[in-house]
Formats: C-alpha cells, sequence, structure tokens
C-alpha cells in the first residue's frame, strides 16, 4: 500500500551556510527496511527538483533506524542571503514528509496518525 513518510517516520533538521541537514528517522523498527531502501539520496533530490541544486549525501544509522540527509545548495544562497525565506531546513524537512512510500499491507497497524478508511 502507498503511504506517505509522515505515517512511517519523523523528522528533524538544521541548517548552516547553503547547507541543509535533514534526519529521516522511522517510527517503527520493522519499517525501517522500507524506508531505507525507497529513500535514497537521488529519490530525495528528486523529490526537491530545482530547489536542493547541490548534492545531498544520505547517511544511513541503522541501530537507530535512521538516515541522515546532507543536501548542498538547499537554501537559495544561504538563511541570511536568501529572499527565500522559508527555505529553511524546518520548512525542507516538513516537506519530505509528503514523500510516498509503499508499504507491505501487514504493516498497517504499525502506520501513525492514519485515520480509518485511508490509503
Amino acid at each position: 500500500m502507498n503511504v506517505l513518510l509522515q505515517h512511517v517516520a519523523h523528522c528533524r533538521s538544521g541548517d548552516k551556510g547553503n547547507t541543509s541537514n535533514i534526519v529521516v528517522i522511522a517510527y517503527d523498527e520493522a519499517m525501517y527496511p522500507h524506508l531505507k531502501a525507497q529513500l535514497t539520496a537521488e529519490r530525495f533530490k528528486a523529490f526537491y527538483d530545482g530547489t536542493v541544486k547541490g548534492p545531498v549525501e544520505r547517511y544511513t544509522i541503522d541501530h537507530l533506524w535512521c538516515m541522515n540527509f546532507v543536501c548542498q545548495g538547499a537554501l537559495g544562497g544561504g538563511v541570511s542571503r536568501s529572499l527565500c525565506l522559508d527555505n529553511y531546513g524546518k520548512t525542507l524537512s516538513a516537506g519530505i514528509l509528503g514523500f510516498e512510500l509503499e508499504i507491505p499491507e501487514g504493516l498497517r497497524g504499525r502506520l501513525r496518525g492514519m485515520r480509518s478508511g485511508e490509503p
């Protein structure tokens, strides 16, 4: 079944200069392998098509069920230099929660925040 990342994980972020650092943390160990397989650095960057202009590196931290994405050229030249006031790391981390994942139906009960009848 297709679900949004917000039902599988939460995010934390930071920014420094023109670099955004976004950590995606699975809510449940059973979700982490699906998250890790599908949310690659390439797909992460493609999700932000045109916003993240530099390379994206992904660092996995398997025993904590999380991944750290370091996004170069993500903040319009830097937070204090950009006219795009909502391009901060917090906005980027909130945006990735709309990334769509394929999760096995058997894990439906482990998803967070899904309303009944929601796909």
